[in-house]
């Protein structure tokens, strides 16, 4: 059984010979892109209509959003990638807005069936496991559920452990491939995010959990925390930034009260530097995000720091990190799994942290409400910290007069008499409150 996976070897345009019109195609996320097989499957759009094509992130090209390909290929996005948020904001594409945790959820009950699935795995040991490499995230469910699962083999991809095998024998059919993952293209640290990192580096324990996106905010942080000690990872993803931190041991899992000694992640986002770091690495233990998002299981982690970012934030507390007002600009991801788990963790932390303004400085990103369309992802009860440059926010418990004030003065001051403004024309503010604020 482990060597008659040789007799399913064949070409990428053999291996997509299967899919037909109208199915749906399920494509494997982040840097573990199957791009041979995305390329076949474009190459065979003349004879294809109306065929589906879901995933979350991914960093490859993603010809099958073009114009051009329109009612051969139709993206369904659980999250957004530049490579296809402007087919789904000129409305040649989907945006499903999901909770990460509950993607999982809905493949099992059908709501969201898979007829083919292309993944990328490292080559099979001598037992005939393939690795998923730096993206086990929902996977195996889609193994579990898909009609016809077809793996790239690619060499170049990471031996990851933990929950991330898969037998031969759960596969109909393989390519072999040999050549660079994709990377993800780190975003430059500016001055702001540095002084919005150490803010929030400031508020985080030794012996803390973290959680953190990507961007160049989440690197400043990461890169602010070499004095700390034994720190511990429990995240949907990790970034490049984990890798110094490891080497020198301030991330060594040692004081986690879940799965200690081990950082947990649903997948890695990052360079081939981190590619080679999470190789045959125990430190690692990449697990399905129906278990790393949970926010029960989050919430296990004493100490759990969650640190998510937004698009805006208005006064009273809701947060968007998904919309550009009616545009989709990204997903709602894991942030609601994380605050969430964080707020019931023993010494938790839920962190929103963002720079106070946004196109060199001329808009505010603390509003008086969220733009027309804007979905609000964080709800204003599960806000605890809101964070920028300017300052730390409380707001968890706060009335809608204190959480303005507070809002307020964390907001980029060339924008606080227009916020005071608003909040005593919204009532949020009396007048006596504003005067006594300025």
């Amino acid at each position: 059984m482990i060597n008659d996976y040789r007799s399913r070897i064949t070409t990428p345009e053999k291996a997509l010979s299967v899919v037909k019109s109208g199915q749906r195609v399920y494509v494997h996320n982040g840097c573990a892109e199957p791009e041979i097989l995305v390329g076949a499957l474009v190459q065979r759009a003349s004879e294809l209509h109306d065929v589906d094509i879901l995933h979350m992130a991914t960093f490859g090209r993603a010809d099958y959003a073009e114009p051009r390909y329109a009612g051969h290929f139709r993206v369904q996005a659980l999250f957004l990638g530049a490579n296809v948020r402007q087919a789904v904001q000129e409305g040649r594409a989907d945006y499903t807005p999901i909770f990460l945790s509950e993607i999982e959820d809905l493949i099992v009950s059908g709501a969201l069936p898979i007829d083919i699935a292309l993944l990328q795995c490292a080559p099979p040991d001598r037992h005939g496991n393939l690795s998923l490499g730096p993206s086990v995230d929902i996977t195996h469910t889609v193994i579990d559920r898909a009609r016809h699962v077809i793996v790239e083999i690619n060499d170049q991809v990471p031996r990851t452990l933990g929950d991330s095998f898969v037998h031969v024998s759960r596969i109909h059919a393989f390519t072999e491939a040999s050549h660079p993952l994709v990377e993800y293209q780190s975003h430059p640290v500016t001055g702001v995010h540095r002084a919005i990192a150490r803010r929030v580096a400031n508020l985080i324990p030794d012996g803390a959990v973290l959680q953190t996106g990507i961007g160049g905010l989440p690197e400043a942080m990461l890169a602010l925390l070499g004095d700390h000690k034994d720190l511990g990872i429990h995240s949907e993803m990790v970034p490049d930034g984990v890798v110094d931190l490891i080497e020198a041991g301030v991330i060594n899992n040692a004081r986690k009260s879940l799965h200690p000694g081990k950082a947990v992640a649903g997948f890695a986002l990052g360079s081939q530097r981190l590619f080679d770091f999470i190789e045959d690495n125990p430190i690692f233990e990449f697990r399905r995000t129906s278990y790393v998002n949970d926010p029960w299981i989050i919430a296990q982690n004493e100490r759990m720091v969650a640190i998510n970012s937004a698009i805006e934030v208005d006064l009273t507390g809701q947060v968007c990190s998904d919309s550009v007002g009616c545009l989709p600009f990204s997903g709602i991801g894991g942030q609601v799994d994380f605050i969430r788990g964080a707020a019931h963790s023993k010494g938790g932390l839920p962190i929103i942290a963002l720079p106070s303004t946004a196109k060199n400085g001329a808009i505010s990103r603390i509003v008086p409400t969220l733009r027309p369309g804007a979905g609000a992802v964080t709800s204003r009860g599960d806000v605890h910290w809101v964070i920028t440059e300017h300052g730390a926010a409380y707001l968890h418990g706060k009335c809608l007069r204190e959480r303005a004030e507070a809002m307020i003065a964390i907001a980029d001051p060339q924008f606080r008499d227009e916020l005071e403004r608003y909040a005593v024309q919204a009532h949020l503010l009396c007048a006596r409150a504003s005067v006594a604020m300025a």
